[in-house]
């Protein structure tokens, strides 16, 4: 079974960790999401920032590092060569804060929960800049001209998500919603499809279901690299 696009479809997909755990990046499941001993949501939320930055740059660092090492595969390139046919047609939302889908070819990538590669400052307006450095103890913490510290660019847990306006349109808009390598159970990305799925064709690709399957028409069971490259057919 495959996906057919006519040339009126306006395509969402939306992306989430299973597709860059195919590339060898560790989703927060795993190890019972724990980082040396820390739940996740201790090293990454702003109450964590303001208890001990170095700890947090130090998680942050770690991923970088990963993230740095790993390479897009065939999912990914298939979601760029989408792009490429249907143009601005195609809404790719990710869940991920790495760069694959760009490493990919992918060219308009909104990153609802940050950028890895990014940071920006956490007490003036500055734009967000391209960081690839890492901020290891013994490093200093580094800092922003203003006086303030410099954070990652990402969205942690008990902040809002980025682009909630341009995606809340997007969905509006879409005829045809892809998941691909999703829980179904963060929020508020877990009830995307539930906000158009009325109007719009809705299918899931993974290896296994997500919590919120009943939302979808059907589900395409593999990997992302498995699946993708043959799932679209473009008329």
């Amino acid at each position: 079974m495959q996906v057919s696009l006519g040339d009126k479809d306006r395509v969402f997909i939306l992306t989430g960790a299973g597709i860059s755990a195919e590339s060898g990046i560790p989703t927060f499941r795993d190890a019972g999401g724990l980082w040396r001993n820390y739940r996740i949501e201790e090293v990454a939320s702003p109450v964590a920032w303001r208890r001990d930055p170095r700890l947090v740059w130090n998680f942050y660092s770690m991923r970088r590092r990963v993230a740095a090492e790993a390479k897009p595969h065939a999912g990914h390139v298939a979601l760029a060569e989408l792009e490429r046919q249907l143009g601005d047609r195609l809404f790719l939302c990710t869940q991920n804060v790495d760069d694959l889908h760009e490493q990919a070819g992918s060219q308009r990538v909104v990153h609802m929960h940050g950028e890895l590669f990014k940071s920006r400052c956490d007490s003036c307006m500055k734009a967000p800049f391209d960081d690839r450095n890492v901020y290891e103890l013994p490093n200093a913490l580094p800092r922003c001209g203003c006086g303030g510290k410099i954070r990652p660019h990402i969205c942690w847990f008990g902040e809002i998500p980025f682009a909630m306006d341009r995606i809340a349109l997007e969905l509006e808009q879409c005829t045809v919603f892809v998941a691909v390598g999703t829980s179904g159970v963060v929020q508020p990305a877990a009830s995307f499809v539930a906000a158009c799925r009325e109007r719009a064709r809705t299918f899931y690709a993974g290896p296994e279901p997500p919590a919120n399957e009943a939302a979808f028409d059907q589900w395409f069971p593999g990997k992302a690299a498995e699946v993708l490259p043959s799932l679209f057919v473009v008329a």
